[in-house]
């Protein structure tokens, strides 16, 4: 073969396989150009989803872990969508991946929704380190609100690790949500003893102490005719974090105020009746 017919079987080969080689790039163009546009917009949608995140203050970690895990998934849907661009038949792929993922959420049901739990008390802040709450059938000082399980110190300093799905699951009473709490008391006094001297010792008393609020104004009120004593039903408002001192310490002191007042806190008594048989 010279080299004249080894020129024109060269070019009519081209001309053969140019629509192709054309078509092979171009294609190959548009998958670069999809991988980066897709890398470009994963990136500016973790950005944005990190931003919201630290913008209602949601813990570090968890803005970290949801920002490369969006980026992650987008990205690979790029990778999938510029493959197929170039020919690549992703149909496997994609079936692959839904089968790791079915069986990796099967085998970790339980972890993945402590994690959705997780996520939720993070971002929604049902409640924050340093709160005394009662959730997932305990209560104590939240300590730590990690992404699978809740850390809480109880009131005799035992420390309780609480998965966060028992946590969502169920009632959650945070104690130190609001700046103030009321105190509920009850005091029983006699029969014959006067109601309103008992409710007058027991207004001075509990006014002598200073972390009671002023407004609303201390209440005792009549709340029941019980089977051995008149209930006094004495209700305050003090700052949370004097919640339980202003419980303990105005038991005392109104019980000996009542005291010194002669007024009488009875007790259930029974009359035992015994018959002797002749």
């Amino acid at each position: 073969m010279n080299l004249d017919e080894g020129l024109s079987q060269a070019q009519s080969l081209f001309e053969e396989y140019e629509p192709l080689v054309v078509s092979g790039l171009a294609q190959l163009v548009f998958a670069v150009v999809i991988f980066l546009v897709g890398k470009w917009a994963a990136g500016l949608i973790r950005a944005g989803v990190t931003k919201a995140l630290k913008a209602r203050k949601v813990d570090p970690t968890l803005v970290g872990f949801a920002g490369g895990l969006i980026y992650a998934i987008i990205l690979a849907f790029t990778v999938i969508a510029a493959l197929g661009k170039v020919g690549v038949q992703t149909a496997s792929f994609v079936a692959i991946i839904g089968a790791a993922g079915l069986a990796i959420g099967l085998a970790l049901q339980g972890s993945l929704a402590n994690f959705a739990a997780g996520v939720l008390l993070l971002i929604f802040r049902f409640f924050k380190v340093g709160d005394y709450v009662e959730a997932g059938g305990t209560a104590g000082i939240v300590e730590d609100i990690g992404i699978f399980t809740t850390q809480m110190r109880t009131p005799d300093n035992k420390t309780i690790i609480i998965p966060n799905a028992e946590i969502t699951s169920g009632l959650i009473t945070n104690y130190s949500a609001k700046p103030t709490r009321r105190v509920d008391m009850v005091f029983g006094i006699d029969y014959e003893d006067d109601i309103d001297k008992a409710r007058q010792v027991i207004l001075e008393t509990i006014g002598k102490d200073e972390r009671i609020h002023a407004d609303p104004a201390p209440l005792v009120v009549v709340a029941a005719l019980a089977d051995s004593s008149v209930n006094l039903s004495t209700r305050v408002w003090v700052n949370s974090e004097n919640y339980w001192p202003v419980m303990w310490d105005q038991q005392e002191a109104v019980k000996k105020a009542l005291d010194e007042a002669n007024i009488t806190i009875p007790f259930p008594q029974h009359t035992l009746h015994i018959q002797r048989e002749s």
